[in-house]
C-alpha cells in the first residue's frame, strides 16, 4: 500500500444496511467501493464503540464500559465525561505518528476529545455561566480555530445537537467544520449524530426515520465530494443500529423496593445516594451496570434483577470476560435487555418526588441515560409556551429552568445497546479502497483498517486484515 495516504472517517451513528437504501449518495459510495457487515462490541453505545474503533481493543482493555459509569473513588455516577485519558491505550493517530512523524489528525466531535493528542479538535462544550445559564459553544484546539469557525458558521448549535430541538442543523455545522479541516489533516474523524434523533423518537421503520436518512445523506454530500476531489480515501461506519423500543424497564425501582437502593431528600426531591446504596444500576439504553457494594449481597441482587421482566442477560464478572467487559469500572453485574426493552435510570417511586433535573435536559446530573430528553412532554398542553417563555428569559439574561422533558418514558420508540439479531439492522462499514475489501469486520479491527488505509503498518500482535 502506498505511503502518505489521507483518510476521512465518517461515523454516521445509527446507519444500517436497511437504512442505507434511503441514502443515494452513500449508496453510490458503497457501490463504487465496497460495503461490509460490522460486528460491534457490547454495550453497543457511542463512547464504548468509538473507543474500540480508535484503540483496536475491547472495553475490558480501554475502560469505556458505557457512556458513563460509577466512579468508585469519587462516589459519583458520571456520564458523558470528555477527557481523552479516560480511554486507556494508544489511539490510532498516536500509532500512525510513531511510524510517520508529522502525521496530522483532526477530530470533529468524536467523543473523549478534550485532552487528546490530535492536531485539531472540535467538540461541543457549552458556556456555563456563573448565574446558572448555559449557552451554546464548542471547545477547539488550537484555540484560534474557535473564532475561525464561529465567525464563519456561527456558534455551535448545541440545542440542535441533543434535546427536544435536536435536528439536522448540528450535523450541517459539523460537516461544514470538517470540510475546513479536511485539506489540513492526514486523518480526519467526523461524527454526525443526526440519525440518533428521529430513530429514537419515532422508531427505525418510521417515515420520519427514512427522511432523517435522506437529510443526513444530503448534508454529507459536499464533504464526500470534497474528499473525492482531493483524492482522500473515505471510510463510513456506524457504531450500532437502532431497533424498535416497546417497553421501559425500571431496574432501580426494583432495587429500591427490595431495600437495596437508597435516596436522600432535599426540598421534597429525591436523589440517588450511591454512597449508602447496597445496589443500584447505571442505565444506558439496553445495558445497565449494577454496582453492588457488599459481595454478600450479590446472590440476592442477581436473583432480583434476573426476575425483572425485560432483562435477558445477567453477566457476573466471569461472564463479563466472555463479552470483553470485565474492567474494574464495570458493575458487579451487567444487564442486557430483551429485544424491544430498554433500561431507565428512574429510581423514585412517585413523580412528585422526582428531582428537578429529571424534567430537563441535564446529561451530566442524571445518573443514567435518558432518551426522553428528545421529547417535549406530550402530557403538558402548555409545554411549548413554557419553553418559549424560558427562551425569552434566557435572551434577556435571566435564569431559567427548561423543565419540559416527560417523566413517562413510553414515548421512546428506538433504542440500542444489546446484540443485533439481524445484520440488516446492525452497523455497517463502507470504504472507497478496493484493496481492503472484506465482507465482515469486527469493531476491534477498525483501528488497523484505518492504519492500512493511510499506509501505516499495524502494531505487532494485531489481527492481520
Amino acid at each position: 500500500m502506498p505511503q502518505d495516504r489521507r483518510l476521512l472517517v465518517v461515523n454516521a451513528v445509527g446507519l444500517t444496511p436497511r437504512l442505507l437504501r434511503h441514502a443515494p449518495r452513500l449508496s453510490a459510495l458503497a457501490a463504487q467501493g465496497w460495503q461490509a457487515t460490522l460486528d460491534t462490541v457490547l454495550p453497543a453505545v457511542t463512547c464504548t464503540v468509538q473507543s474500540t474503533f480508535l484503540t483496536g481493543t475491547a472495553p475490558a482493555d480501554h475502560g469505556a464500559v458505557a457512556n458513563g459509569w460509577y466512579f468508585r473513588d469519587l462516589g459519583e455516577v458520571y456520564l458523558w465525561r470528555q477527557h481523552n485519558r479516560l480511554v486507556q491505550g494508544e489511539k490510532v493517530w498516536e500509532t500512525a505518528r510513531r511510524h510517520r512523524p508529522g502525521f496530522r489528525t483532526a477530530n470533529v466531535c468524536w467523543w473523549y476529545a478534550m485532552g487528546a493528542t490530535t492536531d485539531w479538535t472540535i467538540t461541543p462544550r457549552p458556556v456555563y455561566h456563573a448565574d446558572g445559564r448555559k449557552s451554546p459553544d464548542c471547545y477547539t484546539r488550537p484555540v484560534e480555530l474557535h473564532d475561525e469557525l464561529t465567525a464563519d458558521l456561527g456558534p455551535f448549535p448545541l440545542f440542535h445537537y441533543w434535546g427536544p430541538t435536536a435536528s439536522i442543523r448540528s450535523t450541517e455545522w459539523i460537516v461544514s467544520a470538517t470540510r475546513r479541516l479536511l485539506p489540513r489533516a492526514d486523518l480526519t474523524l467526523c461524527y454526525v449524530p443526526h440519525l440518533d434523533y428521529d430513530l429514537q423518537r419515532h422508531g427505525p421503520d418510521s417515515a420520519e426515520a427514512h427522511q432523517a436518512v435522506r437529510d443526513l445523506d444530503t448534508a454529507l454530500a459536499p464533504l464526500l465530494d470534497d474528499a473525492e476531489a482531493a483524492g482522500v480515501g473515505v471510510l463510513v461506519l456506524s457504531e450500532y443500529g437502532i431497533t424498535p423500543a416497546e417497553r421501559p424497564v425500571h431496574v432501580n425501582r426494583a432495587l429500591r423496593r427490595a431495600g437495596l437502593l437508597e435516596v436522600y431528600t432535599q426540598e421534597g426531591m429525591e436523589y440517588l445516594d450511591p454512597w449508602t446504596s447496597r445496589a443500584f444500576a447505571v442505565a444506558d439504553h439496553q445495558c445497565a451496570h449494577v454496582y453492588v457494594d457488599d459481595p454478600a449481597d450479590l446472590p440476592r441482587v442477581t436473583e432480583i434483577v434476573s426476575g425483572i421482566e425485560g432483562v435477558e442477560l445477567v453477566l457476573d464478572r466471569r461472564r463479563q470476560a466472555d463479552h470483553g467487559l470485565d474492567h474494574e469500572r464495570s458493575g458487579e453485574l451487567v444487564l442486557f435487555a430483551e429485544p424491544g426493552a430498554w433500561f431507565t435510570y428512574y429510581y423514585w417511586l412517585d413523580d412528585d418526588h422526582a428531582p428537578d433535573f429529571a424534567r430537563g435536559v441535564d446529561i451530566h446530573r442524571k445518573p443514567g441515560f435518558d432518551p426522553a430528553e428528545l421529547f417535549l412532554d406530550p402530557a403538558d398542553p402548555m409545554v411549548k409556551a413554557r419553553a418559549a417563555a424560558n427562551l425569552v428569559r434566557k435572551k434577556v439574561g435571566l435564569r431559567y429552568a427548561m423543565n419540559v422533558v416527560p417523566l413517562d418514558p413510553g414515548c421512546v420508540r428506538g433504542t440500542h445497546g444489546r446484540p443485533h439479531d439481524d445484520p440488516e439492522d446492525g452497523p455497517l462499514l463502507i470504504c472507497t479502497d478496493p484493496a481492503a475489501a472484506r465482507d465482515r469486520f469486527a469493531a476491534t479491527e477498525v483501528r488497523d483498517l484505518m492504519l492500512d488505509l493511510v499506509g501505516v503498518p499495524a502494531p505487532t500482535g494485531s489481527t492481520p486484515l
